[in-house]
């Protein structure tokens, strides 16, 4: 599902991007569909179809849920860099720049 199997060829041609399974009666394919989802074994990653090609490990949806606690949620506003104070602490100043970048790495928050 990289993208190399769009032009099958032998039984599989004209079956580009479906998925595919033996049985009794021969091959049987499986159009896909926007949403349509499926795990990739030799991986262990799921992968989806969206807008005519197949997703790889790419999740989607509105929370991400811990043991029963929210952990990652909707997008808020981006967090402003520290500036100005009547003291400088610059060991202090440096980290929190540090974690902020990170989080804006990951997508957390907002650049």
């Amino acid at each position: 599902m990289d993208g190399s199997d769009a032009s099958p060829t032998g039984a599989w041609a004209g079956h580009g991007l479906a998925l595919a399974g033996y049985t009794a009666g021969g091959w049987r394919f499986v159009a896909p569909m926007d949403g349509l989802t499926a795990l990739v074994k030799t991986s262990g990653q799921f992968a989806t179809f969206n807008g005519g090609s197949w997703e790889l490990g790419r999740l989607r949806g509105a929370s991400l849920t811990v043991g029963g606690n929210q952990v990652v949620g909707a997008r808020l506003a981006a967090v402003a860099d520290v500036t100005g104070g009547a003291v400088i602490d610059t060991e202090a100043r440096a980290a929190i720049s540090a974690i902020l970048d990170r989080l804006r790495q990951h997508g957390l928050i907002a650049s």
